[in-house]
């Protein structure tokens, strides 16, 4: 139908906004606009806002993708099941297209949204491999300890009874392409699906759309960029320091895809990830299959967590 452009954000319910917003900003993440019954926030790029908590009972409402051109949201807004082109009437304003994926997540396609004038954090350069000078006679010194510098949403994972389904309307519907599809068992079995926005030539993410089988639709996680792996392990110390969030799973380096990653849960338990150093790719750098043992596992770091939906 159309191909998008990139993952812009996620939405969730909470019935504590307030208790959100101080996860979110311990998380790495900067305030927008809180309202009586939704809450804004975004990273230190220059998103308007890259996670949405409407007030209710938690779930996953559903996130959003970004759309290449106005004409897209035009086309997009034709397919069955589709809204016309609205207005938002949300912080950020723009444009956007909702539709029902086959889980019945809410999909929004937006273009349009305001964005924000930010300060890069500046970063000092790192003394290693073919450039060990590059820090020469500039002590490192990474405190006071901070929150992760969030840059941008990087992708949305969710859990579907059928991912073969899914993953064709995802495909179908917004020109994802396949980077690496998992089995179990027998190869026509499809378990999960990692799959990367169709932007031609250019070089983006490993994957901005994760399905994988769980009995019940629903959110695995929300996944964030932060600045080098520096800023991994120090978001990390920041909120073990608090005392009073679980840790999900990490530090390690994932295999597919590469990411150095962290993973966190909210406080009504949804996984909210920080990464850097995904692999990048375009549209002519194919795809894989795999069996499921090669899914999850680590190139370093500890092994993953036993958790279903």
């Amino acid at each position: 139908m159309i191909k998008i452009r990139d993952v812009a954000y996620g939405r969730l319910t909470a019935p504590d906004l307030a208790r959100m917003e101080e996860f979110l900003s311990d998380f790495g993440m900067v305030t927008v606009d809180r309202t009586k019954n939704a809450l804004y926030m975004r990273g230190c790029g220059p998103d308007h806002h890259i996670h949405i908590t409407e007030l209710g009972e938690p779930k996953l409402i559903g996130f959003a993708f970004h759309a290449k051109s106005a004409d897209d949201l035009e086309t997009l807004s034709k397919a069955d099941g589709a809204s016309p082109v609205e207005d938002i009437d949300e912080p950020g304003g723009g444009q956007r297209v909702r539709i029902t994926d086959p889980n019945g997540f809410e999909i929004e396609v937006v273009h349009g949204i305001a964005t924000v004038d930010v300060e890069t954090p500046k970063r000092q350069p790192v003394n290693w491999r073919d450039a060990p000078l590059s820090r020469a006679g500039d002590l490192c010194r990474l405190l006071p300890k901070t929150p992760s510098h969030i840059k941008r949403m990087g992708h949305a994972v969710i859990f579907a009874p059928d991912v073969a389904k899914t993953v064709a309307w995802y495909r179908q519907m917004f020109g994802l392409l396949q980077s690496d599809d998992i089995y179990a068992g027998h190869e026509s079995n499809l378990f999960g699906s990692f799959n990367r926005a169709d932007c031609g030539d250019e070089f983006v993410d490993h994957h901005v759309f994760f399905c994988m089988h769980g009995e019940q639709p629903g959110l695995n996680h929300f996944s964030y960029e932060v600045e080098d792996m520096d800023d991994v392990f120090v978001g990390h110390d920041y909120l073990e320091e608090k005392g009073k969030y679980k840790h999900f799973w990490g530090v390690g380096r994932h295999l597919l895809g590469s990411q150095v990653f962290d993973y966190w849960e909210d406080p009504w338990g949804r996984v909210h990830e920080h990464w850097t150093d995904s692999d990048r790719l375009n549209a002519s750098s194919g795809s894989a299959l795999h069996p499921i043992e090669k899914a999850f596992v680590s190139q370093w770091g500890p092994p993953p967590p036993m958790r279903g939906n």
